[in-house]
């Protein structure tokens, strides 16, 4: 039986990268920090081995280390909220890019060898004109926030550490990926939150920004398959980066559209200004032929039934008493 070790497992990704490895007999470790919200994992209190400590503080990274001896590192914890990036700079960067230098470090000192997988993201790209959509991995990084740095940064190490220390790190760029229990201030999961809130009659327009950007979406249950192939598959190329996404991109506004089609709700939309960004991603689109190729992994839930299910769960999460 494989021991995986998962930062970040409170979090959207971590808690369903947990139910899926469960499903493929891993013993699964989590680092939680102290006073962490577990409600993304309570049902999976009796399966998982959760241990206090945090990116920030490389003692406690240490000692979780020692502790569950992985064989496999999935890297998820992060401040991911991009528009935080532009109030509290230094503390996303402290989390996503020191914090990484302190997994790496942790792993190192211990002379552990396990694989070492990072969550990295489109964002990374930033700046991208039409004519190099889709966007391959030789695309120049372009970053457009302090969150789409940190993780440069983190990509930048990753591909470093491998060179001189031979980790074996798998380097995936993840482009937007959503589902159920995705954060209400995540774009899709914000507007079915707003969706349910109308029908409830709690709210009586679902308030935007930009609609014009373009977002290449994938489920998360897809994605966290995508992770653990991607480790674990034999030709895939360690220290190297690999896009990994739908190929298809929706405009903001077709996804309003298409959440609120499915509400038997008519509903008003209205703009504010306080939803827009400094700077942002116009175009993201990703050609994962790379990793397709290598691996075999192709996406197989819709973007529509990725839509039903968060409106779903929000509908259960906002009707509990």
């Amino acid at each position: 039986m494989k021991t995986a070790f998962i930062t970040g497992v409170t979090g959207f990704v971590g808690s369903h990268l947990a139910e899926f490895l469960l499903t493929k007999n891993y013993r699964v470790f989590g680092l939680v920090r102290a006073r962490s919200n577990l409600e993304n994992i309570k049902h999976l209190s009796n399966k998982i081995r959760l241990i206090t400590g945090d990116v920030t503080d490389a003692i406690s990274l240490r000692k979780a280390l020692s502790e569950c001896k992985p064989d496999e590192v999935y890297h998820l914890a992060a401040n991911s909220y991009v528009p935080y990036s532009w109030t509290q700079p230094v503390e996303v960067f402290n989390t996503n890019a020191i914090g990484f230098i302190n997994l790496l470090e942790a792993i190192r000192n211990f002379n552990l060898n396990p694989k070492i997988m990072i969550a990295g993201s489109s964002e990374e790209y930033g700046m991208v004109y039409e004519e190099e959509v889709p966007i391959k991995e030789t695309n120049p990084l372009r970053p457009l926030s302090p969150y789409g740095v940190s993780k440069v940064t983190m990509d930048l190490l990753a591909q470093q550490y491998f060179a001189s220390y031979k980790m074996n790190i798998f380097i995936s760029r993840a482009f937007n990926h959503t589902g159920p229990k995705r954060g209400e201030n995540f774009v899709c999961s914000n507007f079915a939150k707003q969706i349910v809130k109308i029908e409830m009659g709690l709210k009586d327009k679902l308030t935007h920004g930009d609609l014009s950007s373009v977002r290449d979406f994938t489920d998360v249950r897809d994605m966290v398959k995508a992770y653990v192939i991607g480790l674990n598959h034999p030709n895939i190329e360690f220290g190297k980066p690999y896009n990994i996404a739908s190929g298809k991109g929706y405009t903001i506004q077709e996804i309003v559209d298409m959440l609120c089609s499915m509400s038997k709700k008519e509903i008003e939309l209205e703009m504010d200004e306080a939803r827009t960004r400094p700077s942002d991603v116009p175009l993201l689109i990703g050609d994962s032929t790379s990793f397709r190729e290598t691996t075999g992994w192709k996406p197989e839930i819709p973007f529509e039934q990725t839509l039903k299910d968060l409106l779903t769960f929000w509908r259960k999460k906002l009707k509990k008493p």
